[in-house]
């Protein structure tokens, strides 16, 4: 049985530690590795590497930062193979859809934020007092504590060390107990390019993610996953006054008026609801049709998801793979379970036969606002649908559940497409279309979605700090 090592200080360790607990693959439900737990040695070698690393990258300069992650995105498409075999292994992912989605995705990323490094803005230098010269420096912060998702496990981590080291920052990651070995394959291509200690990945479960965001030389922390793991890292951070950079998770509303084009709408729907077997904080989750088409809509929607199926890495036919994990497959057939008696499944409902953890695509019809399904995150690949009579009340309907990530409204309207982007209280809204990003374009949510940015310039604010320097000229 292979076992797998920390990366601290710009190679692979072994740890301080001798437990260790065992990964699983999604597609077969077999033990493939055995993975260390991070003890408190393991995450203070991680944060001395980090901190000695901080005082050479924080001296460089922004075309030598732009560089290194250039090389490091030339490094990821020149080992793309090798990071689709590993990532489809610890996920049950289609190798396609990490081909064209992730890998793509996270060059893209590397690559804008090489070129953000040496774009960075303040006010400009001047006598804003008279007899006094103001200058704004923009700094990094230090250590940059990080935890990662697994439903993108490489691409996820690419979003959260692009910032932190285009800025002059060092990192210490923790990715997610069952996904591991892509974000430590993506260390490995990035150490020839910056300093020792400058990204050190240390692996474990919850509570070595705990050390990780609660150790006192974190400049900042920033995770990416559930409310609960939010919370508990918010208050993690709280109690050593350390900034927080939080992306949870969301419900996003599908709301669909009689103008739309359906066709269009319920093949993008299904895309955007299924991608990833609906592991995805953005998924297309809450469909909220106008009263007038519900029932043609609802037909639609059934006929396309059926047309849809998962499937196993290789399988390019395919639309999705595996769930995460055994965990993750009870949670969604627990959703199932627990439905009201009112509630109507569509199509789907049930587990995959055979080993691997896999979920048909799912539609669940007949649930009031309150019910559980409605309000909660599923994780997986299942929607609902309701149905609304005026434009209030599908704002309303949108509106009324605890995140604050995502939304998207589907009308050839343009006064109400403007009225429902503006009142959404959601941090992004897509017009006529559902789940599209760009580096270009910050990503982070409202409410208990969290609260910072990744992807574009903003997610910068979030990696530095900003210091006046006043001169005298007397």
């Amino acid at each position: 049985m292979r076992k797998i090592k920390h990366f601290i200080n710009g190679a692979f360790c072994e740890g301080s530690g001798s437990e260790t607990f065992e990964l699983v693959s999604p597609v077969s439900g077999e033990v493939y590795a055995l993975s260390p737990l991070a003890n408190e040695d393991d995450v203070n070698a991680a944060y001395t590497a980090a901190k000695s690393a901080f005082q050479i990258w924080k001296k460089s300069t922004p075309g030598e930062r732009q560089r290194a992650l250039l090389h490091l995105a030339d490094a990821v498409e020149q080992n793309c193979e090798r990071i689709v075999d590993i990532q489809s292994e610890e996920t049950g992912q289609l190798k396609h859809f990490i081909r064209q989605e992730e890998i793509a995705g996270s060059c893209d990323a590397i690559r804008f934020f090489a070129g953000a490094a040496r774009c960075q803005e303040g006010k400009a230098s001047g006598e804003y007092m008279a007899g006094f010269n103001s200058t704004i420096r923009r700094e990094p912060l230090g250590i940059v504590g990080q935890v990662t998702p697994w439903n993108y496990p490489f691409m996820m981590a690419v979003w959260k060390i692009a910032p932190a080291l285009a800025t002059g920052n060092t990192v210490v990651l923790k990715p997610s107990d069952t996904t591991p070995l892509s974000t430590l394959l993506l260390a490995e291509l990035a150490a020839p390019f910056f300093p020792p200690g400058a990204i050190n990945v240390v692996l474990g479960k919850a509570a070595s993610g705990s050390l990780v965001v609660s150790h006192t030389d974190a400049s900042l922390v920033s995770i990416t996953g559930s409310v609960r793991a939010g919370l508990q890292v918010a208050a993690s951070a709280a109690a050593n006054l350390t900034k927080a950079h939080l992306e949870l998770g969301g419900k996003a509303p599908v709301i669909v008026f009689g103008d739309a084009d359906v066709d269009k709408t319920v093949k993008t729907i299904c895309a955007a609801g299924f991608f990833n077997a609906g592991q995805d904080c953005t998924a297309a989750t809450r469909i909220l049709v106008e009263e007038a088409i519900y029932p043609h809509f609802l037909d639609k929607l059934v006929s396309e998801a059926r047309s849809l199926r998962f499937g196993q890495p290789d399988d390019t036919d395919a639309f999705y793979g595996a769930l995460n994990s055994q965990n993750q497959l009870e949670q969604v057939k627990g959703f199932i379970a627990r439905l009201p008696a009112h509630a109507r499944v569509e199509t789907g409902g049930k587990a995959g036969n055979g080993p691997g953890f896999y979920f048909e695509p799912t539609i669940i019809s007949g649930l009031q606002q309150k019910d559980e399904a409605i309000q909660h995150e599923v994780f997986g690949p299942v929607m609902t649908i309701q149905s609304f009579a005026s434009e209030s009340e599908a704002l309303s309907m949108a509106n009324d559940v605890e995140y604050g990530l995502a939304a998207s409204v589907w009308t050839r309207d343009h006064r109400r497409a403007q009225l429902f982007s503006r009142e959404l209280d959601f941090g992004t809204v897509w017009i006529n279309n559902h789940i599209p990003l760009c580096a270009e374009m910050p990503h982070g949510g409202f409410k208990k979605s969290g609260y910072g940015k990744d992807l574009s310039a903003y997610s910068l604010e979030e990696y530095t700090r900003i210091k006046h320097v006043m001169s005298d000229l007397s």
